[in-house]
């Protein structure tokens, strides 16, 4: 998909705010959709389906990190959060909720549209699989990668079941997970798994690991309660052992 033809959803009860980042999109080639909140969201996007959705945290109708728990709950578009506290907890509850990235508003629109171009490279390989269908299943059947009673899809960035069903992943998600296919039977602490995931903001990210591999567990454990295929080494970090064996 070219970038002429992705499109993006501002969300934003600031009509000032809005529509300088929607023009400023327009004058980059993107199409865009102008929402003055979870609602006006809603309702666009059943008409059409956004490539990224840019969302203000702090609106009065409903707040961001709201809207963000609904739109990943039905879907796999991805989100940037624009919020103008500097509070890092705002941030790891919209990470752990799935959102993919976020700026500081007032925000730096060459800053936001990198981070913008960074999330679409990030969730292109999805779109392109999907697109391509089984005419890529003799590759990509070399990339997948048994995560309890999952499969790893590496090359679509998605996890499947044995009959074939998708379940939602977040990029994050995805980012630690494929860290842990590349590195089978290593204990990786959480400053190692920050590293080879390519965490921009280490921080953040660094309070929302735990919350994530619980998320992770949820999805591919036989018993989340009781995991063998990403288990905790106590004062060491995190180990996948492929088989689910325990120590």
């Amino acid at each position: 998909m070219t970038q002429s033809q992705q499109h993006i959803f501002v969300v934003d009860d600031e009509a000032p705010a809005r529509e300088m980042v929607g023009d400023y999109l327009k004058m980059h080639g993107f199409n865009v959709t102008l929402c003055d909140g979870g609602k006006s969201l809603r309702s666009s996007i059943e008409t059409a389906t956004p490539d990224l959705v840019v969302l203000d945290l702090n609106m009065p109708e409903e707040d961001g990190l709201s809207i963000i728990r609904d739109l990943k709950s039905k879907t796999n578009v991805p989100v940037i959060m624009l919020t103008a506290t500097a509070s890092p907890i705002d941030r790891v509850v919209g990470l752990e909720l799935g959102a993919d990235d976020y700026i500081a508003k007032p925000c730096e629109l060459r800053e936001l549209m990198a981070r913008i171009r960074s999330v679409l490279r990030r969730s292109a390989p999805a779109q392109a699989a999907a697109a391509t269908g089984n005419a890529a299943k003799a590759d990509a059947d070399k990339e997948l990668v048994r995560f309890g009673t999952k499969w790893l899809d590496l090359n679509a960035q998605a996890l499947r079941d044995d009959e074939g069903n998708e379940h939602p992943l977040t990029a994050s998600e995805f980012g630690l997970l494929k860290v842990f296919a590349a590195n089978p039977k290593r204990v990786l602490s959480r400053e190692r798994l920050l590293e080879l995931a390519n965490a921009r903001d280490a921080e953040a990210f660094d309070r929302a690991v735990d919350l994530r591999i619980m998320r992770i567990r949820r999805k591919i454990e036989p018993d989340p309660s009781k995991p063998t295929v990403i288990r905790t080494v106590r004062g060491g970090g995190y180990l996948f052992s492929p088989s689910g064996e325990k120590a």
